[in-house]
């Protein structure tokens, strides 16, 4: 009789620990993309570039995301697990629609954004943080056996994709000059918010 005990008591254990995981990295998920984003969108702004602005709203994205997180682990049953999916898709519909409309104005009126150091040094650094993160969300979403978790971590492991789309268009628009290059990156940026978000809206990042 002992034995099951301690077992039960052993995997309770884990669950509170992997509980406890998954609300510090959420929470350092907000304190990453805050600054992420306000970096980018005000260096976006000044330089004109849609790319870091698209990618300073896909860091706030990042933030409504984990707090997401932290709203469902008050309280965890399967009703929050699907309305915090759903969230989650919403907000990448979202930041698609409004990017890929700006990326298609500045391509149709041939609005030139200037280089950006400040943001090609953000992108750099982003390539570094991001994947770190996605890599300790998608472990323990998939310890804990929460699909929302898992959906966090594949939208930290977007915010890598998006960091290397946003890069290559700011060393392109800086380097050869061309300005057409960040609405395309932008576009980019738009087409990977959709399909994460309807992987997000089904569910179906707890099946990868």
């Amino acid at each position: 009789m002992d034995e099951p005990l301690l077992l039960s008591g052993s995997a309770t254990g884990d669950r509170g620990r992997l509980r406890r995981r998954a609300l510090a990295l959420a929470w350092i998920t907000v304190g990453w993309n805050v600054i992420e984003a306000v970096v980018a969108i005000v260096a976006g702004r000044a330089a004109g570039s849609l790319a870091l602005v698209g990618f300073g709203l896909d860091s706030t994205v990042e933030v409504a995301s984990a707090c997401v997180i932290l709203w469902q682990f008050s309280g965890l049953d399967e009703d929050r697990e699907r309305r915090a999916l759903r969230l989650i898709g919403a907000s990448f519909f979202a930041l698609a629609l409004y990017v890929a409309g700006s990326a298609a104005v500045d391509l149709i009126a041939g609005n030139e954004p200037e280089s950006s150091p400040v943001g090609i040094g953000l992108a750099v650094a982003s390539l570094i943080v991001m994947p770190i993160l996605a890599s300790a969300k998608r472990v323990t979403g998939r310890r804990l056996g929460s699909a929302t978790v898992i959906a966090d971590g594949q939208q930290t492991l977007l915010c890598t994709y998006l960091s290397v789309v946003l890069l290559t268009g700011l060393l392109l628009n800086a380097a050869l000059g061309w300005w057409w290059a960040d609405p395309l990156a932008a576009l980019v940026i738009a087409a990977l918010a959709v399909r994460e978000g309807i992987e997000a809206w089904r569910g179906d990042t707890c099946c990868d």
